[in-house]
């Protein structure tokens, strides 16, 4: 699944190309990728524009002028792919389908747009959606309830992340910072990195960690998804940008997938262990941890 900068990346591109659009016709090939009611998809999508693209979490958001939106969860294999006579993009699972001819078997969703462009949603495993919704009932949805904070919001202090941490003292400090019922995007790699950054090792209690560690844990998230943007996202593997390229991060990366290499401030050979059931990244070193 896609994390925060990820989804970012794609949602900037969408930004520059769909803006403005009128979406004149859509066809769906399975009902759970795209279930909405036909009345509804007829009255408020068909004939609408498009104002804006945003993201919440790790989804997408894309804004209708009538006060309704679509939102659309890519889950593990989803992709969103324009193509018009002048231009194409993909952003996504790496399949050939960035390129390919559409629609094709992956094909769950087809948005046409009034200038004969149009958006793909490609699902290959078929657990991504897209759901058209009012906007004032979008805060309601049960995901959107649950959701902590978004990490890069200007009101993002370290004061709440303190609070937030909080709802979890007992628990290790890095699967409080992978609950997205605590924190909004942030996933296994940026958790590893912003630990390592901080020095902390990611087993250790929440109640454990000093206000001064939780504010430095605080500055150096947020570096490591500003970094993480500049670079395009960790998309090496499941995710390409906007642009159909991929993401440059993790040639950046100082602990996540380097296990058995350098550390590159102390020396120490960097190692990784299952940690909840997620693959850990740490320098044995610098990262103690605090019984």
């Amino acid at each position: 699944m896609p994390e925060l900068p990820e989804v970012e990346t794609i949602v900037r591109g969408l930004n520059k190309l769909l803006v403005g659009k009128t979406i004149s016709s859509v066809d769906f090939d399975y009902p759970k990728s795209f279930p909405n009611n036909l009345i509804d998809v007829n009255k408020f999508l068909i004939g609408s524009q498009i104002s804006t693209i945003q993201r919440r979490g790790k989804v997408i958001i894309i804004n209708l002028t009538n006060n309704y939106s679509l939102i659309v969860h890519l889950k593990m294999t989803g992709q969103l792919i324009y193509r018009s006579q002048q231009q194409s993009f993909g952003g996504g699972h790496p399949t050939d389908s960035l390129i390919g001819n559409l629609p094709d078997k992956s094909t769950r969703v087809t948005l046409e747009f009034s200038d004969s462009s149009k958006l793909f949603f490609n699902d290959q495993r078929k657990f991504g959606w897209m759901r058209l919704l009012p906007n004032v009932e979008i805060d309601n949805i049960d995901f959107f309830k649950k959701l902590g904070p978004e990490p890069l919001e200007s009101n993002f202090s370290w004061q709440i992340l303190y609070n937030r941490l909080l709802k979890r003292p007992k628990s290790s400090i890095k699967s409080v910072l992978l609950d997205q019922g605590i924190l909004a995007g942030i996933g296994n790699i940026y958790a590893d990195e912003s630990l390592w950054m901080t020095k902390i090792h990611p087993a250790t209690k929440v109640n454990k960690l000093s206000k001064s560690e939780i504010k430095n844990l605080h500055s150096n998230i947020r570096e490591v998804l500003n970094l993480s943007l500049d670079k395009g996202g960790s998309t090496d593997r499941n995710y390409l940008n906007a642009e159909g390229k991929k993401g440059s991060y993790l040639e950046f990366a100082n602990v996540f997938r380097r296990q058995g290499q350098p550390c590159i401030r102390c020396g120490e050979t960097i190692i990784k262990f299952k940690l909840n059931g997620r693959g850990t990244h740490i320098c044995p070193k610098e990262q103690r941890l605090i019984e």
